[in-house]
């Protein structure tokens, strides 16, 4: 029986008990009872997980909240001392000797994760993971607290996304100023929060050894079968592959408009006819999207009457909401949630098609044995939720009105290939930041505008000083929260892009590989989870070129 969302409860753990929880487990191996000792310690993390998961969801509901602020708080300083003792039996596990024995319990993907795991850990580290939760939640904080004035109404910065939009360039351009009128009356914040991270994340590589942070963040996202040399050329070929169609599109766009110049808030809105919109409110969209699954496929279907009726879904934006979306999950009940921020336009659709990717694999992958094959690695967790967006296509009437959906479909493809250009962007500038962890706030926004000239040329701010002056990148709570976690939405772009290309060609074919892809969740690396499903990994040559000849005719350019 699944329990309503509202009724899950999760009590909160204490260091002393979490202590005694893997004292008992100890005890366990040192009797020879090694299943019982995994079996006890898999539920013990599921329990936590499912506990902080509730937590950090309270606290982005609304980041105004006392309560939720203090338990987050809690769960931030509580977290680095339960990864003290996972990480602690976790080096027990694999040096006991007798790993064959242990991978036929686990899976050997587990060990290879775990043998990750405990390189990124020392009990040195747990301060500093303190306080890089308390400066990424400051920061989460500072965003959701926008209070913005545009057209005499005060809006969030989700808010601004339906005049960001608006047919009228002089209102985009107002909501541009609007946006990037409050990151420049935060700049100072913005910058002293990034070094005091920056400084502190090289500090912690230091620690444990390595020279700076990027292989110490590889390690932290549990990436086991490519490194930063793969990265790089797959930035190459989005550099040689996509940018110059990018460009090319948006010199049409500029063209078709009559435009002299092209600005940065022009490329909002991708359809000259005005971006497709929503069909209606959140009630309408909610209900119209049963419609879509159910002509989809049974099975996504099922799930998603369990996630609405079950009230796991967060969708409306309010003030004091952090921005963004994301899926969570409790691993005791096996049911995910969705949060995002409905704003009335096209990005409601995607970010709804997109979580729900995520929250389908989810839950296809709950019966796994292990909570580590419950999600996979992030670059092939983001294949579920960009594959659905494709996958969702031809069904996309439903929710924009049939009128629309060759429109949505087309502004949906030029969006995920005029992403690719921003994602690896925003990787590059990582990898220069953290190999030059002592550079100035200024210099690291220097480094920005070098590479945005490589990646993204076309980009012109205009009176936008801001963004002229090399900003743009702090808007992006990934860069801040999450470091090196971006080029997994470019990576998985170019596997996604693969299911629509066979989903133009056999729909059913390409829906039960992308299902057999969720249910397989987190059990195999990331280029063999790719391979499983008939995709070519990323890193090939040719991978990405050949989806953007696909693309290419599609769009007749």
């Amino acid at each position: 029986m699944i329990p309503r969302f509202d009724s899950i409860q999760e009590p909160t753990p204490t260091q002393a008990g979490l202590t005694e929880a893997y004292a008992a487990i100890e005890t366990a191996l040192d009797r020879g009872d090694r299943p019982a000792a995994l079996a006890d310690w898999d539920g013990l993390r599921r329990r936590y997980e499912t506990w902080s998961a509730l937590v950090h969801l309270r606290f982005a509901q609304d980041t105004a909240d006392a309560t939720a602020r203090a338990d987050r708080d809690y769960a931030d300083a509580l977290s680095p001392e339960a990864a003290d003792l996972e990480v602690a039996l976790k080096r027990r596990l694999l040096s006991d000797g007798d790993r064959t024995g242990l991978a036929a319990l686990t899976g050997e993907h587990a060990l290879r994760l775990w043998d990750t795991d405990v390189t990124t850990f020392d009990p040195a580290i747990k301060p500093d993971l303190e306080e890089e939760a308390r400066l990424c939640a400051r920061y989460t904080e500072l965003l959701a607290s926008a209070k913005l004035t545009i057209g005499g109404q005060t809006v969030n910065l989700a808010g601004l996304g339906p005049y960001a939009e608006d047919p009228d360039r002089e209102i985009q351009h107002e909501a541009e100023c609007v946006r990037w009128g409050f990151f420049a009356a935060n700049a100072g914040a913005l910058d002293d929060l990034y070094d005091q991270l920056v400084k502190l994340r090289h500090r912690m590589a230091r620690k444990l050894g390595f020279e700076t942070y990027t292989p110490l963040g590889y390690r932290r996202l549990r990436r086991v079968d490519y490194g930063a040399d793969d990265v790089a050329r797959y930035r190459e070929q989005v550099a040689r592959h996509v940018v110059p169609l990018v460009g090319r599109l948006l010199e049409a766009r500029r063209a078709a408009n009559g435009w002299d110049r092209l600005r940065f808030w022009d490329e909002a809105l991708v359809d000259p006819a005005g971006n497709p919109k929503p069909i209606g409110d959140h009630d309408v969209l909610v209900a119209q999207a049963q419609a879509m699954f159910d002509d989809m496929d049974p099975r996504l279907a099922s799930f998603y009457r369990l996630m609405v009726q079950g009230g796991f879904m967060d969708l409306k934006n309010r003030p004091g909401k952090a921005g963004g979306g994301f899926c969570t999950s409790f691993p005791t009940v096996g049911v995910p949630f969705i949060f995002a921020n409905f704003n009335g336009t096209h990005h409601d659709i995607g970010v709804f098609t997109h979580e729900m990717g995520h929250a389908f694999q989810n839950w296809e992958s709950r019966g796994l044995p292990g909570i580590d094959y419950l999600w996979p690695t992030m670059e092939a967790a983001e294949i579920n939720s960009m594959g659905l967006e494709f996958l969702s296509h031809p069904q996309i009437g439903l929710l924009v009105g049939e009128d629309a959906a060759d429109r949505f479909r087309r502004m949906h493809l030029i969006g995920a290939l005029a992403f690719l250009p921003y994602g690896v962007c925003v990787d590059h500038f990582q990898h220069e930041v953290y190999a030059n962890p002592d550079a100035s706030p200024a210099e690291r926004h220097a480094m920005w505008q070098r590479l945005e000239a490589i990646y993204m040329p076309w980009s012109d701010y205009g009176d936008l000083d801001f963004l002229t002056k090399g900003g743009r990148w702090q808007a992006k709570p990934h860069i801040y929260g999450s470091p090196f976690y971006y080029i997994d939405y470019a990576l998985a772009q170019c596997c996604a892009m693969q299911f629509w290309v066979k989903s133009r060609r056999d729909y059913a074919s390409a829906m039960e590989a992308y299902v057999a892809l969720c249910a397989r969740g987190g059990s195999a690396p990331f280029q063999d989870l790719v391979r499983s499903a008939g995709l070519v990994s990323p890193f090939a040559d040719g991978a990405l070129a050949d989806v953007v000849r696909e693309a290419e005719v599609v769009l007749g350019v």
